[in-house]
């Protein structure tokens, strides 16, 4: 099989494996709820400046993923349907990025490598088939990433140079940490210094052609910012000055230096990488001798992109707080750093036998747990059920779990370790197709909320306002009729406290709780409330007055 198709046949399958499941689901939590949210009410208020979640300002982002999924929305007209499309258009550009620039500097079958190495990740699949922000950040820290390569290595191409900074400055509206691309222009610096093989020609007094970068780099930010900013300043809302003074410092610097939640160890990384990018962490220790070897040859081609991953994976590990994706946009620079010595690394039989092992684990552990579940009826299983409202449907997930094990033993005794790639996309392929196509609407209901809350509706009554107490975004998102809703910050007591005004103030009005540390001014019980259902792991009742038995304080 030719280069040429060989292209052709991985953008399909990757298409195929991002894609799986795309539409038959809706937004589930934790992040896709309040994104949407967020972004719909853009849409029907008109406000692209200051997005909200709720009655409330919603400033722990910048605003341009919301832009994004709104543009997607009214592109194709329906949240269901475009949710999933920045992630699903980030994934696949991301991968055109890493084979066009491992193309450009070694050779298609480098670049090939480069984009399947990617794409075998669990995390990358994983994050790219969700409605975060992390996708979309991904595919920004690439494209800037590859803008500065086009120059500094496979230059000079300034014009590619401020693009890469314009993109720098796009993923910066996008998320605070769309610099980062930048830190690559450090050991440029250090190699232009100490004479690198693999950099390409400069010339001296380029200050100003420098100093443009930093130009387009801020000119991006602007277009959201200076708007931003003036309206804040002089528009007479004092809300927008608390959302400014909250999205420039509490979210970003604060954030970053003493972060107040998922807080971790500074090596917690490293564990992310060895577990989350299986199985391409699996070449990492056959690729450090390589690297080495780069590195004594000064070969800035596979040190520049191995440099900036590390400083990358510097920068989040030196913040307390640290989440498994924060990592991400460091793999396509991991795999670009590896591309050059794919094919030497796969003639080595312990590499083959690694990536067959890992089938091997994998096919294993998936039908034990499936199997498991179906004829052990273990705790866990029973629990999962449990707190996801499900009944005897689950029993598909087991089965699914107990037939993709199969499926890679299968692969893994059929090509055996001498053919571990076949098997190991073989297992791959399977995995994300029946995680989207089945699991995607088995959980749906549920996860979303949108069974729950058509419910409320249906106890309610259609013209029966419903006041939100304690709710999760996919609540409001999932919301059908007239609904009100008390803050979503503010306290549980706090809301009660208000509610129990607006419950008094017209008949007829019902509030939507969920049974969690109920004060002494609310009973959620038979006599007083109707049980709704299950949804996201919480027990959710239906009150009206009579289940406020003293007055809320």
């Amino acid at each position: 099989m030719n280069e040429r198709r060989q292209t052709i046949w991985f953008f399909a399958i990757a298409f195929w494996v991002l894609a799986a499941g795309y539409g038959l689901r809706d937004p589930w939590p934790a992040d896709e709820p309040r994104f949407v949210l967020v972004a719909k009410q853009m849409v029907e208020s008109g406000d692209w400046l200051f997005p909200h979640r709720g009655q409330e300002l919603y400033a722990d982002k910048p605003p341009l993923f919301f832009w994004l999924l709104a543009l997607c929305q009214q592109m194709i007209g329906s949240w269901r349907w475009s949710f999933l499309l920045p992630s699903l258009l980030s994934g696949m550009g991301t991968l055109w990025l890493a084979f066009d620039l491992g193309r450009r500097l070694w050779n298609p079958r480098a670049g090939l490598w480069a984009a399947i190495a990617i794409l075998s990740a669990l995390q990358f699949v994983y994050q790219f088939k969700h409605a975060q922000i992390d996708p979309a950040l991904v595919f920004f820290t690439t494209l800037s990433f590859y803008g500065i390569c086009r120059h500094v290595l496979l230059g000079p191409h300034w014009r590619w140079f401020w693009g890469g900074c314009f993109a720098a400055g796009l993923g910066v509206v996008l998320k605070g940490v769309g610099f980062l691309p930048l830190l690559a222009l450090l050991p440029y610096a250090l190699m232009r210094r100490r004479a690198w093989h693999g950099l390409s020609p400069s010339k001296s007094g380029q200050s100003l052609r420098w100093g443009l970068g930093a130009l387009t780099f801020f000119a991006a930010i602007a277009l959201w910012f200076v708007p931003m900013l003036m309206a804040a300043l002089h528009g007479g809302d004092p809300g927008h000055r608390a959302y400014l003074d909250d999205l420039l410092f509490k979210q970003t610097a604060t954030r970053y230096a003493e972060a107040w939640h998922h807080r971790q160890p500074f090596w917690y990384f490293a564990e992310i990488i060895a577990l989350f990018w299986l199985p391409f962490s699996l070449a990492l220790p056959w690729l450090w001798r390589d690297w080495r070897e780069a590195w004594r040859r000064r070969d800035a081609r596979v040190w520049l992109p191995l440099s900036w991953g590390l400083l990358v994976l510097l920068f989040f590990s030196l913040s307390p707080g640290k989440r498994d994706m924060y990592i991400l946009p460091a793999l396509p620079a991991f795999t670009l750093a590896a591309a050059p010595f794919a094919d030497s690394l796969w003639l080595r039989p312990r590499f083959r036998m690694a990536l067959w092992g890992f089938v091997l684990v994998l096919g294993l552990l998936l039908f034990a747990v499936g199997a498991s579940a179906l004829f052990g009826h273990p705790k866990f299983a029973t629990t999962f059920a449990d707190e996801r409202g499900l009944g005897m449907e689950v029993r598909w997930l087991w089965w699914l779990l107990a037939g993709l094990g199969a499926f890679a033993l299968a692969g893994a005794a059929w090509w055996r370790p001498a053919r571990a790639g076949s098997a190991l996309a073989f297992a791959l392929v399977a995995l994300w197709t029946g995680y989207g196509l089945v699991v995607h609407p088995l959980l749906d209901a549920t996860s979303s909320s949108r069974a729950l809350m058509q419910q409320v509706r249906v106890l309610a009554g259609p013209g029966t306002e419903i006041g939100l107490i304690d709710w999760q975004e996919q609540n409001l998102l999932q919301a059908i009729g007239p609904v009100a809703e008390f803050g979503f910050r503010t306290s549980r007591a706090a809301q009660l406290q208000r509610a129990e005004t607006w419950l008094h103030a017209a008949p007829g009005r019902q509030l939507l709780v969920q049974a969690s540390g109920d004060p002494e001014c609310l009973r959620l019980d038979a006599g007083h409330a109707l049980w709704v259902g299950v949804a996201n792991r919480r027990v959710w009742w239906l009150a009206d007055s009579r289940a406020i038995v003293a007055p809320c304080r």
